[in-house]
């Protein structure tokens, strides 16, 4: 199966001359890389696609980013910025730690549910270049990390959670069964709502959490 199969087959233009403002124009870009690599893919995608998509020519995009590799760094940044200004605004609201994960786990999936191509981008063009893997695995991806480790300590303190459980792995699970649904809905064929996994996964996380169990005992 080729995953850009699965992605749109046209590209939506974003014409700028209306656009003077540089932010405005900057954000077309990156809308327009989004869906060029959806679609094509990073690693076959030109910069001139994506200048394409967006109704510019060429040297325009290199006004704002220094080439491709530029432009899927600021889509992973600007994706992560969001998800973390998000994510603390959520579980600022709760103060049960059980309701700031539920409430993490919706907006994450509904962020990339509402947008395919912008899943097609985060969940496996990033994936595809261990260089880029690096890089992201030691900046805002951490700091998100940071965000449901915390939510989970504060359980453990509460006496909710398991406090043998290490915290940070305990994060990095729950943010993997997050990042494994959005694959699945992408690849998958069946038409759902992405977010409306949300419930199960934070039921099945919190249940294996907090149910007490011995090793070696049955």
């Amino acid at each position: 199966m080729n995953i850009h199969s699965l992605a749109p087959t046209t590209l939506r233009t974003a014409p700028l001359a209306s656009r003077p403002d540089k932010a405005d124009k900057r954000d077309a870009i990156l809308r327009a890389a989004i869906e060029t690599f959806a679609v094509r893919g990073f690693f076959n995608a030109q910069v001139a696609d994506v200048a394409r998509a967006a109704g510019v020519a060429a040297g325009t995009v290199y006004l704002y980013f220094r080439g491709k590799d530029d432009l899927l760094i600021s889509i992973f940044e600007r994706t992560m910025k969001a998800a973390i200004a998000e994510g603390r605004d959520s579980v600022s609201g709760f103060a049960d730690p059980v309701a700031g994960l539920r409430a993490i786990a919706r907006l994450h999936l509904d962020r990339l549910g509402r947008d395919r191509a912008l899943a097609v981008v985060f969940q496996i063009e990033l994936r595809q270049s261990t260089k880029f893997m690096e890089r992201f695995s030691t900046t805002q991806l951490r700091e998100y990390l940071g965000i449901i480790r915390d939510v989970i300590s504060q359980g453990q303190s509460e006496g909710l959670f398991k406090r043998q459980v290490n915290p940070t792995l305990a994060a990095k699970l729950f943010f993997g069964a997050l990042d494994e649904m959005a694959t699945n809905w992408i690849l998958s064929k069946r038409k759902y709502s992405l977010a409306s996994e949300a419930d199960v996964i934070v039921d099945l996380f919190v249940g294996g959490l907090g149910r007490s169990h011995v090793r070696g005992q049955k």
